[in-house]
């Protein structure tokens, strides 16, 4: 399971290079790889039949091509189509940037075709988009199989998967069942192997389940037992740092231009007095995107450092990191307080680097702002006793026991926006007590939201237009980076030159997660400076930037993002005095994503959503879109499979109160793999 991918036949040096670009570096990653969704191959409709098909719709057709193909340029792009009939009546296939099929195409031949349909303009004549031809006999012997798809990247295709992942399947040793057998029978798991087989090759929609629901279990198991044993190990550490209440953060607090809301008095009470317990603090405060989670943060630095010591902010993005930095010194200067922070980020130069280490060491820096740089080997701190993560998700387990270890056991506050129902929070974040921040700061005009289909661009990229002339920005989010095989969705990459034609006169940039890093920085910077205008992006925006100055959010093709991750990137705006305004684009006819989105536009209560959408989903709805970018397993999803998250919980429970009538070999079993886990970075836990 730990060989290299090269291992496997057919795999040279670049087809590993573009696997490693997916995540995908071993046997192990590559069997967890798990498929976004699967093709199913039906018997071939009639062509007579397709207008009462809807549009985007994959459908297959079988009939004779009666004439050559024909080719047109259209704005300097080949478009090859021929026209397929049979005894009902004709549909014309329809290929871009495919000049081979000119010549692949013979008039006369019977072919089954199957591609994704499509109304020609305002007539009644339809199409089949990019379809692909079978001859009978192979499409007899696709039919009632399940294809996998998978999320796909570079020069890596479905096709180049399938075949590793088929030659994995029958050469990987198998692995010991791990559970006991009462705990499989109580929970209807399946075996482990027959799960990892058929969550990529299922033969039908029911050993499908089968096969995910064990290995939902599995992911949601030992995420908890990790927390579990994180939080023993706390649970027993006595903190090395006496931190006693300073009268300098009371009069700091009573001079702030506005009051603290309720909710951030009361977290900032349970705060001071975790710092004053003899025992190492672990919190997690949950509050709202804009709820004031950063001003209780820098509260508990403040009381740290008055005390005499050293306390850590660490951040997604090098961006943010300056921000918080600028802000704070701000604050600082304002108030006539005597602390000094100091920014730590990858991009510094060696020489920048070198001075923020010497004044972290000797104890000239009071506070260390930075992203991941903050736990590199060559950080040395002087006195480190309170470490404030931004976005638990963005760092995971691991990195906080790194952290950890950089003094002799800091206290933890773990700051998170994503909206999670609290049943789920106390499970998900079993290794911290929670802190709920439930009401935003007054005077803040709530978002105006909308849901509109496709037909609103005009209207939506006019209002785009005044909002800019007006001297505000905006966000347009897109699902993918770039065209991608078998989805119908905007991409960053075409949607921005689309944009600059609609828009001439407007800066626009694109932004996404395969920019390098000092790219990425780069064009938020410009974006923060007000130098460019629109920002068409991914989802890279969810966390990282405050951007007061930003009024629009405009969300393409809605249908394919959770709520909880929609909320989030609604609250890139609103962050300012400005009214705000959030427009989220999809043309699904799908009712069910129709009342989801309806949530969204009634409310922007991110507690209240998350527990409206926990209520409209359920365990059928295998393919739902992720919930969050910020939780992200590789194949659970909190919300569609809370049952089995809280099943998985229980038998922790289970196995931790009664481990001492486990059979020796069981134990051994389930510890081995507690450790090959914690070791394996599950999608973005990083445990």
């Amino acid at each position: 399971m730990n060989r290299k991918v090269m291992s496997l036949k057919g795999i040279g040096e670049k087809t590993s290079d573009a696997f490693e670009k997916l995540g995908v570096v071993t046997v192990r990653d590559l069997l967890s790889y798990y498929p976004r969704d699967y093709e199913t191959f039906e018997e071939p409709r009639p062509a007579g039949s397709l207008p009462s098909l809807e549009d985007g719709t994959l459908a297959a057709v079988a009939g004779y091509v009666r004439e050559e193909p024909q080719v047109r340029r259209i704005r300097g792009m080949a478009v090859i189509s021929a026209r397929l009939e049979d005894e009902t009546g004709s549909v014309e296939m329809v290929w871009f940037h495919a000049l081979f099929m000119k010549n692949a195409l013979i008039p006369g031949k019977y072919y089954i075709a199957r591609g994704r349909k499509k109304r020609k303009g305002n007539t009644k004549a339809q199409q089949l988009l990019q379809p692909a031809l079978y001859s009978p006999e192979e499409y007899s012997q696709l039919m009632g199989t399940w294809l996998p798809i998978y999320r796909l990247s570079g020069k890596i295709t479905n096709k180049m998967i399938r075949k590793a992942v088929g030659q994995a399947l029958s050469v990987y040793r198998e692995v010991p069942e791990f559970y006991p057998l009462a705990l499989r029978k109580k929970y209807e798991l399946a075996e482990y192997n027959f799960a990892l087989s058929n969550i990529h090759f299922p033969k039908d929609k029911e050993t499908l389940l089968i096969a995910r629901k064990r290995l939902v279990f599995d992911e949601f198991f030992f995420f908890i037992a990790a927390l579990r044993s994180l939080k023993e190990s706390e649970e027993r550490m006595r903190s090395a740092f006496p931190i006693l209440p300073r009268q300098e953060v009371d009069e700091f607090q009573q001079s702030l231009p506005y009051a603290l809301t309720a909710a951030q008095e009361k977290t900032w009470k349970e705060i001071r007095a975790d710092l004053g317990k003899p025992v190492v603090m672990s919190r997690l405060v949950q509050g709202d995107v804009g709820s004031g989670k950063t001003i209780v943060a820098i509260l508990a630095l403040m009381e740290v450092c008055l005390n005499g010591y050293q306390g850590a902010l660490m951040v997604p993005t090098e961006v943010l990191a300056r921000q918080h930095l600028e802000s704070m010194e701000e604050l600082f200067r304002e108030h006539h307080i005597e602390l000094r922070p100091v920014l730590l980020t990858g991009s510094m130069s060696a020489r920048e680097k070198r001075e923020a280490y010497r004044q972290i060491a000797s104890g000239e820096a009071d506070i260390i702002v930075g992203t991941h740089a903050l736990i590199q080997e060559k950080v040395e701190y002087h006195s480190l006793a309170l470490v404030v993560t931004d976005e638990q998700h963005r760092f995971g387990v691991r990195q906080r026991e790194a952290l950890s270890g950089k003094g002799d056991h800091p206290h933890i506050l773990v700051m998170s926006a994503t909206p999670i129902p609290r049943t789920l929070a106390i499970i998900l974040y079993g290794d911290l007590d929670i802190s709920v921040i439930d009401e935003l700061p007054g005077g803040r005009l709530p978002i105006k939201n909308c849901v509109v289909d496709s037909r609103y661009h005009p209207t939506a990229y006019q209002f785009i237009a005044r909002e800019v002339e007006a001297g505000r920005q905006a966000y347009i989010i897109c699902p993918m980076v770039e065209e991608s095989e078998g989805l119908e969705a905007e991409n960053v990459v075409d949607y921005e030159k689309k944009l600059k034609k609609a828009l001439p006169h407007i800066q626009t940039a694109c932004l996404h997660g395969r920019m390098k890093a000092k790219e990425k920085n780069d064009i938020m910077e410009r974006f923060l400076s007000g130098e460019i205008q629109v920002l068409v992006s991914t989802t890279v925006v969810e966390v990282g930037v405050n951007v007061p100055n930003a009024t629009v959010m405009m969300v393409e093709n809605a249908e394919r993002f959770g709520l909880a991750q929609l909320h989030q990137l609604r609250g890139r705006v609103g962050r300012g005095k400005y009214q705000s305004y959030c427009i989220f684009v999809s043309d699904t006819k799908s009712r069910d994503t129709q009342k989801r989105l309806q949530i969204l536009n009634q409310s922007n209560d991110g507690f209240y959503i998350a527990g409206e959408d926990l209520k409209l989903r359920g365990p059928g709805d295998m393919f739902g879109v992720r919930q969050s970018g910020l939780l992200e397993f590789k194949i659970g999803d909190i919300f569609t499979d809370a049952a089995i998250l809280q099943a998985a919980n229980e038998a922790v429970n289970e196995i931790c109160s009664t481990r001492e009538g486990l059979a020796g070999e069981e134990y051994r079993l389930l510890r081995e793999r507690l450790e090959e886990y914690k070791q394996y970075d599950f999608g973005k836990l990083n445990l």
